[in-house]
């Protein structure tokens, strides 16, 4: 250590300078920190709060809608034609597309940095360009993906029937909208408005119509247009045609033609008109009772617990408005999550903040760990004013951020109050030490606040959903670790200088600093003897050091290589519902979809019933749509129910067992959680659908010889039964054209469109076309007539051949080619690393070679994964140039920066361990925890290397200088590994399901900077000594050898 003059040029030396000024002036830097405290109070009411951060997905979505036709139909005259369009767009990644029945999607996924808007205008104009749409195919809609940010879902039951749950739901979502605090509110589990004008082939027949001539002439009378204005000495009348009519009713009056003697035909005279739904089979019921649900989302900067609290304050009043047997109950409310998630962090925040507290007061003079815990709070609170810059909010993840920092950001403020301390001890005045004690540290401790913060950058440039999610952090940390070096430079010494040491008043204190006493001295002596001595005979036997350290390194980094330890996308999140949803072969009737939701419900009472009843759920909500079955049973608070969501779904999964004509049963127990969604997804391409549909099933089969796989699914599902039409010769010669059978045959089964107009809040299609009972066998289609133009009927069958065939239930296409996903789930999750080498050495180039011109890939979270671990990558060794360079310049050095960089992999063996200790797998947070922890490990070597040169060029004795710098430095490394460490330990071992998904990095950061220390009090002084050594010979000295010359 520098010891203090008393001559004049040393007094005019640390006299000068910011730091100086500040000490002098007492004033600048209280207000400084009145400025970080109450305006980070003041801007905490400002920010944003949210469950997780706001962000938009990079990808542009594009629908077509082509009722009626089958996906191969959708395929050919839809998807390729967008393909197509869209293909040399400058920014596009990847494109995926998908053809269901009736409609198109095609989804841009857009390269990042891509300039969103440019790249959704090319897309708009594109998609104009085309002009060989099929001709019933509807407007294009194009759009920027989103997210919507759902806050609760009302659930709206009783024995009613739809259309009064209907009514009722539209409704209470007008009277949510009627609050200020409430913006957007949709409902789901319902089907469309429809008006149904079915009109008999027998009186069409008997009036030489069709269905298309009817609904031409329904779209040219039920019209509302504007006629102009005309302006009088009165003032301007606005002209207007108003034969609008909205509902079923005001289109009985339509005439729709007049007969030879005068007789007008009314619709009602033909048809029967009624209000109705489109004509899909979909059912929602809550507890057993027909549903409709309402789901309240939050826009701008809407907070979850604004929008519940204004919709539970609405609610009684609804609830009086309802018709008798109707009932209500609030599910999914993601303000009781974000209090739940709030008060969880807050909890560990303020243990971590304890043991830090505490941590400081055993290891440093009372009055410094107060200033230094002043200092916390300083650099938390100022954070606050930086955040509204980056556009960050208040949320789960930059939650987390501060609890990260904890215990990182007192170490600037323990190395400048140590050193600072050190020097009154020696003599010095309590100002001038102040002063001398900063700058000495200035520029090491702005060099590790740089450290740092470029250890976290990577996460900025992670891609894909986590990137976004995780996005935050590097900002908050940063924003912190800004404050911190203000503080600890400018604002901790100008409290320091004034501090004077006084003896303590009372019995408690006197005990408290006789105990610390106590325990400094045996402190003391621990450093100065045993340490001491471990130090000298690991130097003296350096090599041995280094080979033993670098073996420890090779060993658990090949372990982890081997898969045994497994390695995962995100850890998995339990959600406080259990979901299973069941698919069915498409086109099934609906009393067998309904059978298989009863199925599911009756095994999901069984178990709530067996395992506290109301104690476990709040209700069973079921959502059939189409082939489609979805049973969500909602569960009670963590703390209230008596077994976890995980169990929940298992032994669900156990009571259902096989269910005879489902195709696909997937449980879940973590839905909408981060780490959600297949475990395993295998992308296979080829040209031949039906090459894909083979390969799948072999896949599939194989999987099923594993033992932890579950609810595989093949990826191939058989679509609808198909007739397929084609005009004779004797249909032609009639006049007909394909154009005219095709329009007429789907005008009587399907409909034909007669108008799409707005009804208040919803969209309402009015359809022309034949009864149900003309509509609901094959029968009906053999008795079609076709209207030739001569006016003519003849049947379908005398002038078409027919054909039966299937239709695919879906068409999938990844990069221009057609392929399938077949995805399963693996439980434990940590055997997919084992499952997918498996799949990678042996299956799949046996699948390729059974059928030739396969291709695979992996993807969804495996693509995820890979992706993630690319950015990392590339993030790392840009963080390593720069760490280098900003280690090289304060230690005018190039080998020198390669000691400390060197305890970064130890870290790694740390962070390893703590993984194993815990029962995790490794995770990309677990990586990104690493590469975080690369910054927080060199800081302490840094000071310590740079202290060691201060001694050398004094002293020109490389042993002796690295010894004094490492048991100088103990104190200051020990006391920020144990508060980084105690900061993090709440949320380690925090045992809450809610916080699995933080966990790892916390994990990686805490027990990589404990092992770490180790690795820096003994490997890297070892390091300094082997460069020293080299830099004997280079100089051709006599190298170190046993720590002597």
């Amino acid at each position: 250590m520098n010891t203090p003059s008393s001559n004049e040029p040393n007094k005019r030396q640390v006299s000068h300078g910011p730091i100086a000024w500040m000490v002098h002036n007492r004033v600048p830097s209280n207000l400084l920190m009145l400025l970080f405290v109450i305006g980070g109070l003041l801007m905490t009411t400002q920010i944003k709060q949210e469950v997780f951060p706001e962000f938009s997905t990079d990808s542009i979505s594009i629908s077509v809608t082509y009722p009626g036709a089958s996906p191969e139909e959708v395929e050919k005259g839809i998807i390729l034609v967008l393909e197509e369009a869209v293909r040399g767009i400058e920014g596009i990644d990847e494109t995926t597309a998908t053809a269901n029945e009736g409609s198109a999607n095609l989804i841009l996924d857009l390269d990042t940095g891509t300039d969103q808007q440019k790249a959704y205008q090319d897309v708009q104009q594109a998609v104009d360009r085309i002009l060989t749409f099929p001709l019933n195919a509807e407007e294009p809609q194009i759009n920027m993906s989103s997210r919507k940010r759902s806050v609760l879902a009302i659930q709206l039951y009783g024995n009613a029937s739809e259309w009064v749950l209907r009514e009722v739901a539209e409704q209470v979502r007008e009277n949510l909208l009627q609050s200020p605090q409430i913006t957007q509110v949709e409902m789901s589990g319902t089907r469309n408005y429809e008006i149904h004008i079915e009109i008999s082939q027998e009186n069409l027949r008997a009036y030489g119509l069709t269905l298309g001539q009817v609904a031409a002439h329904i779209s040219q009378t039920a019209i509302e247009l504007p006629g102009g204005s005309i302006k009088t000495d009165a003032g301007e009348i606005l002209v207007r045609l108003s034969e609008r009519k909205d509902w079923a009713a005001e289109f009985e009056s339509i005439s729709i033609i007049t007969t030879a003697n005068g007789t007008r035909v009314n619709l009602s005279d033909i048809a029967d008109i009624s209000e109705g739904f489109e004509d899909s089979n979909r059912l929602a019921s809550f507890n057993g009772l027909p549903s409709v649900q309402i789901e309240v989302f939050r826009i701008a900067a809407q907070t979850p617990i604004s929008i519940s609290d204004a919709v539970k304050s609405m609610l009684a009043d609804i609830q009086q408005d309802l018709p008798p047997g109707i009932s209500v109950s609030i599910n999914r409310d993601r303000s009781d999550i974000y209090r739940q998630r709030l008060d969880l962090l807050l909890k560990n925040a303020f243990l971590g903040l304890l043991l830090v507290i505490v941590l400081l007061g055993v290891f440093l003079d009372l009055k410094l760990a107060f200033w230094v815990t002043m200092g916390i709070t300083t650099s938390f609170l100022g954070a606050f004013l930086l955040l509204p810059i980056f556009g960050a909010s208040i949320n789960m993840i930059s939650m987390f951020a501060f609890i990260i920092s904890l215990g990182i950001v007192v170490d600037d403020a323990i190395v400048a109050g140590e050193n600072i301390f050190e020097y009154r001890q020696s003599g010095m005045n309590s100002v001038d030490a102040a002063i001398k004690g900063a700058q000495d540290i200035a520029s090491p401790v702005s060099f590790s606040i740089l450290t740092n913060i470029a250890a976290f950058s990577p996460m900025l440039f992670v891609p894909g959903f986590i990137g976004k999610v995780w996005f935050v952090i590097p900002l908050v940390v940063g924003s912190v670790f800004i404050i911190s070096w203000i503080e600890a430079l400018f604002i901790l010494p100008a409290h320091l200088a004034y501090s004077t040491e006084t003896k303590p008043k009372y019995a408690l204190t006197r005990f408290l600093h006789q105990q610390r006493t106590k325990f400094n001295a045996a402190f003391n002596y621990f450093v100065q003897h045993i340490f001491a001595s471990l130090l000298t005979l690991c130097l003296r036997a350096r090599y041995l050091t280094l080979a033993i350290g670098i073996g420890i390194l090779i060993s658990l980094l090949a372990y982890v290589a081997s898969g045994r330890m497994g390695m995962v996308l995100m850890p998995k999140v339990e959600s406080d519902r259990s979901v299973v949803s069941a698919t069915l072969p498409y086109g099934s009737p609906s009393h067998k979809v309904i059978a298989v939701r009863d199925r599911l419900i009756e095994s999901a009472r069984e178990i709530i019933d067996e395992n506290g009843a109301e104690k476990l759920s709040m209700g069973i909500y079921a959502d059939i749509n189409e082939n489609t079955v979805e049973v969500t049973v909602y569960l009670t608070p963590p703390d209230t129910r008596p077994i976890s969501t995980g169990e929940v779904t298992r032994l669900w999964r156990d009571r259902t067992g096989q269910i005879s004509g489902v195709e696909i049963l997937r449980f879940e127990s973590d839905h909408g959680g981060p780490g959600r969604g297949p475990a395993l997804t295998v992308e296979l391409n080829h040209r031949d659908i039906n090459v894909l549909d083979r390969a799948g099933k072999s896949l599939a089969e194989t999987l099923s010889g594993y033992d932890f796989v579950k609810d595989i699914d093949d990826g191939f599902s058989d679509g609808k039964q198909q007739l397929d039409f084609k005009l004779k010769p004797e249909g032609r010669s009639l006049g007909l054209t394909t154009r005219d059978v095709a329009e007429q045959i789907r005008h009587a089964f399907y409909g034909a469109n007669a108008l799409r107009q707005q009804r208040g809040r919803n969209e309402v299609k009015v359809l022309v076309r034949r009864p149900e009972s003309e509509r609901i066998s094959e029968y009906d289609i053999a008795q079609l007539l076709i209207r030739t133009p001569a006016g003519t009927d003849v049947p379908l069958y005398e002038i078409a051949s027919v054909s039966r065939g299937r239709a695919y239930s879906s068409i999938i296409r990844h990069e221009g080619r057609r392929s399938i996903n077949v995805t399963a789930a693996i439980e434990p999750q940590d055997k997919s690393e084992q499952i997918i080498n498996s799949l990678k050495a042996d299956v799949l180039p046996q699948l390729q070679q059974d059928y030739p011109g396969l291709n695979f890939s992996f993807e969804g979270r495996q693509a995820d994964f890979r992706d993630s671990l690319k950015a990392l990558g590339y993030g790392f060794l840009i963080v390593f140039i720069i760490l280098y360079s900003l280690l090289a310049i304060p230690l005018g050095s190039y080998m020198q920066p390669t000691i400390i960089i060197s305890a970064i992999p130890f870290g790694i063996v740390g962070a390893i361990l703590g993984h194993m200790i815990m029962g995790y797998s490794i995770s990309i947070i677990s990586m990104m925890g690493i590469i975080a922890l690369s910054g927080v490990v060199i800081n302490d070597s840094l000071i310590m290397i740079e202290y060691a040169n201060r001694l050398f060029k004094k002293n020109q004795d490389a042993v002796q200088s690295i010894t004094q710098s490492a048991l100088r430095r103990f104190r200051p490394i020990l006391l920020t590994t144990l508060t980084t460490f105690g900061g993090l330990a709440p949320m380690i071992f925090e045992t809450s399901r809610q916080a699995r998904f933080m966990i790892p990095m916390a994990i990686s950061l805490g027990f990589g900077i404990l092992f770490a220390t180790a690795i820096i009090l003994l490997i890297v002084p070892c390091l300094f000594m082997v460069v020293e050594d080299i830099r004997g010979l280079a100089t051709s000295k006599e190298p170190l050898i046993n720590g002597t010359h």
